[in-house]
Parts: structure tokens; sequence; C-alpha cells
């Protein structure tokens, strides 16, 4: 049984974050990740074409910007290499390999005790930690949702998390389920590759540009919420035009107010609706049924399609190994508080990168809890 002080789960953005927070106080830590390599999300599951959706100076992690010359919206490989700079700069040296079966807390050794296990030996390890970080993020693992007659479907179905470039895809008729941001990306992707693309767009979605992005979030930090909306808005509907008529519904709550009360983010445009009003890009609505390659739609509608890419989300694991008798989680694997007080839990229990609020909400997490580590070991 290895005894730590603090224990973080998981060395994606969020856990090197609260790792080189905790640095800055000398405080000591062990990171475990389940995988081999830290931020397995952005090395292994984003496909080519990604690019941070905000500007640089929102995506900083703490203590740690960006190099001058990284360009404003970063790339996949710029990222994961500013990533493994910061893990350097801090020395954060993750234990790989290392996949948490439970974790529960003792009242009367006041200690989180936690089993894992070696993932490449299959050997058990065990864990006791004064303070428990959970930091294996909202996006752990892909969500498929139920769609009727799935099963009859003889073409190629994958999830976003392994859809790597559109190029496999020439010249085939490819449906796009899921109108975020990865799902308009890849629609994008597959018809500039010579797919015959079609994407579902289900739920009501704000079109924005980066540009528009990054005014709003400028803006939040100087005038009331609902004035920035009504701004930014404004102009990207002068911008994009009606879009209603091609399928694409805005909400009526605005898109900062609108992230603020349910972490929904807007969709970043790369060039999606532009494909979409020219008709290159077909947008359907909810599906009814799939019988063989026909897909049908509500609205009487149907079409043939080769492959489905589910750009459907994640969710977390959380709940699969923390056992938490104060259940800061919900039954969702997300913080019950609601922002800004999500990121602590009772006993020394921790979340990290689960504000629903990306890489500047891991950062202030990140600052929070190891304010709040020293605090509680100074005090004791």
């Amino acid at each position: 049984m290895e005894d730590v002080v603090v224990l973080i789960v998981g060395a994606g953005p969020a856990g090197l974050a609260v790792a080189a927070c905790l640095s800055q106080f000398s405080i000591p830590y062990l990171i475990v990740e389940r995988e081999d390599c830290s931020a397995s999300l952005w090395r292994r599951r984003a496909y080519d074409r990604v690019k941070l959706h905000l500007a640089k100076e929102f995506c900083a992690l703490p203590h740690m910007p960006y190099p001058n010359d990284t360009p404003t919206y970063v790339p996949k490989k710029e990222f994961v290499e500013y990533l493994d700079s910061y893990a350097e700069h801090f020395g954060v040296e993750p234990r790989y390999c290392i996949s948490v079966e439970s974790a529960a807390y003792d009242d009367g050794a006041r200690r989180w005790f936690v089993d894992a296990r070696h993932t490449t030996v299959s050997t058990k390890v065990q864990l006791m930690a004064r303070f428990l970080i959970v930091a294996t993020g909202e996006n752990a693992v892909g969500v498929l949702p139920e769609v009727p007659g799935i099963e009859s479907f003889p073409g190629e179905t994958v999830h976003s998390s392994t859809y790597m470039s559109g190029g496999a895809y020439a010249g085939k008729r490819v449906l796009v389920l899921g109108c975020g941001n990865s799902g308009m990306e890849i629609a994008y992707d597959l018809a500039n590759h010579g797919a015959d693309t079609s994407i579902v767009v289900r739920s009501l979605v704000h079109i924005m540009t980066k540009g528009l992005m990054r005014l709003g979030m400028t803006l939040v930090q100087h005038v009331p919420v609902t004035v920035a909306d009504f701004l930014i808005v404004t102009v990207a509907n002068f911008t994009f035009g009606d879009l209603s008529r091609h399928g694409i519904v805005r909400p009526k709550t605005g898109p900062f107010l609108l992230k603020a009360k349910t972490g929904r983010s807007s969709v970043i445009d790369v060039g999606t609706t532009g494909l979409i009003k020219k008709g290159i890009i077909k947008v359907f609505g909810e599906i009814s049924n799939i019988i063989g390659s026909k897909v049908e739609f509500e609205g009487q509608k149907e079409r043939y399609f080769e492959a489905i890419v589910f750009a459907t989300g994640y969710k977390t694991s959380v709940n699969s190994w923390l056992k938490d008798e104060n259940c800061m989680m919900n039954s969702d694997g997300l913080p019950k508080k609601d922002y800004p007080s999500h990121w602590k839990g009772e006993n020394g229990l921790y979340c990290a990168g689960f504000a629903r609020r990306g890489l500047a909400g891991i950062s202030m997490d990140a600052k929070n809890i190891a304010d709040d580590i020293v605090s509680t070991i100074e005090s004791s």
C-alpha cells in the first residue's frame, strides 16, 4: 500500500494542470493514467484537422502561456506539443498504464483507499491518499445512442473518437449523426475529401465564427452576458443569414448564457454552413428507422448510405470506480454542485475539468484545487 499526499487520476490537460499548480507549492503528488501516454484524447481520438475552437489566450494552462509563434487557433499537433512542454517544464511524470478500479474514503484512517491495476502486466496496485483529485474528464467514453434498426445497417459505423480523416470515404455516401463542433467539422472534412455527405441536425444550435466567439469572450468580461449575447447573435445573423430554411435553428437563449446554464457550446463554423447552403452537404432531421442501407428520417424522407459517423459526444467514467458516500457527482458522472462551486467535494475529494468550460475552466479548477489543498494542509 503506497501512501501519497495527493493522488490525481487522469493525465489529460486537467490532471497536468493540477499537478503543475501543486508543484508551485511543493505539494507532493502522484498522477496515474490508464493509457500509456498523457492526453490520449488529443493524441489518439482527435481527428487530424481539429484545432482549438477558442483563441489561444483563452486556452493556456496555468503558469505557462503558449509560445509567441503559436497560431491563434492552435492545431492538434501544436497543442500536443504544448502539453508535452508543459509537463516537462513542471516536472510532471505520470505513472502510466494504471487503471483505477475503485476509490473509497475510510473515515477511521482519514484516507482515500484506491484499488487499481497495471494494465500491461495485470498486477494489482493499491494506493491511499489524503486528497483525491478526479481528472479523468468529461470525455472518457464515446456515446453511441440507440437508433432504430441500426443493427441491420451493412455499412461502416464509427464513433467520432476513431474518425481521423475523410480520405477513406471519398466517393461514398456518408451520414454524420450529430451537429456539434465535431459533427459539423467532420461533415466538412468528408465533403472536402469527395464524400457525398449528409448530416443529422436534431437540436437547436448557435453557429458562430471564431472571430465572433473571441469577441464575445472578451465582451463578457466587461458587459452583462445578455448584452454580449445580443451583440454577437445580431452579427452572426447578419453573417450567416437565415439558416432555418436549411434546417439549422438558433436557440432563443444567447450563446454565452446557454453555455453558462447548460454547458452547451456554440458551433464554430469552419466552412460547413457554406457547403450546406450550396447543397453540397445535405441536412436531415431525426432518424425514424434504418432498414439495411436505407435511412428513414422524420418527414417521410429517406436516403441510402454506405457509412455512418456518430458524432454523438462522450460521457464520463467516474461512477464506475468512485465510491463516494457524499455523492459529489450525479448519475451522469458530472458535479452536482453548480459552477463555480462544482470542483470541491467532501473528505479531500476534488474534480478538475468537469465544468464544461473547456481549457479555461480547467485552469480555474486547477488553481482552486491547489489553493484549497494548501489551505487545508496549513490549517491542520
